[in-house]
């Protein structure tokens, strides 16, 4: 499967970054410091070590914007994987010195590796279908409620349930890969 081009403003950012514009770090940090900061927080359920790690992510963009490769795609996911990465990092770092087990740590990792997954999924999603699972899950309103909630109807609003479920199920399914493929090579002194 092809990944599509991404989108010209993630090109353009790059370029803006690689010749060393400071505004541009700045824009991209007000358009992703939030998901940065929530999915590490997510695995370090720590305020501190996720404002470090926010740090260290758009650090090491600045220091290396030609990291990101447009053809693996989108600089959100890109931002996302090195965040989740170092996050994971960070996590084993400080339990190998605690007295978990190296596998309560693993398991650690996994939950929360797929917990931040799950997070970025729903902040990724399509708005309908993240507010018909926010009114079904957070306000615990059936699908019927969800629909006139929503202004649709029964059958859409258990269709963009289903699709939000299924979108989140990949979470759990597919657990992603945080020492493989071509971002490896360019983690730098990130990790």
């Amino acid at each position: 499967m092809v990944t599509p081009a991404p989108p010209r403003w993630d090109r353009k950012m790059q370029q803006r970054l690689a010749r060393g514009e400071e505004a541009a770090l700045g824009e991209l940090y007000d358009r992703f410091a939030s998901l940065v900061h929530n999915l590490a927080h997510r695995v370090m359920d720590d305020e501190h070590a996720a404002a470090q790690i926010t740090r260290e992510v758009f650090g090491y963009i600045w220091e290396n914007p030609d990291a990101y490769d447009p053809k693996h795609g989108s600089l959100r996911s890109w931002i996302a994987g090195l965040t989740q990465r170092q996050a994971v990092h960070r996590l084993r770092q400080a339990q190998n010195t605690g007295e978990e087990t190296p596998e309560e740590v693993e398991a650690r990792v996994r939950e929360a590796s797929a917990a931040a997954r799950a997070d970025y999924i729903v902040t990724s999603m399509p708005t309908p279908l993240r507010e018909a699972l926010d009114r079904a899950y957070r306000q615990r309103l059936d699908y019927r409620q969800t629909a006139a909630d929503l202004g649709v109807t029964e059958d859409e609003a258990r269709r963009r349930l289903r699709l939000g479920l299924q979108l989140l199920s990949t979470a759990m399914d597919h657990p992603p890969q945080l020492d493989a493929g071509p971002s490896q090579r360019n983690r730098g002194r990130l990790l």
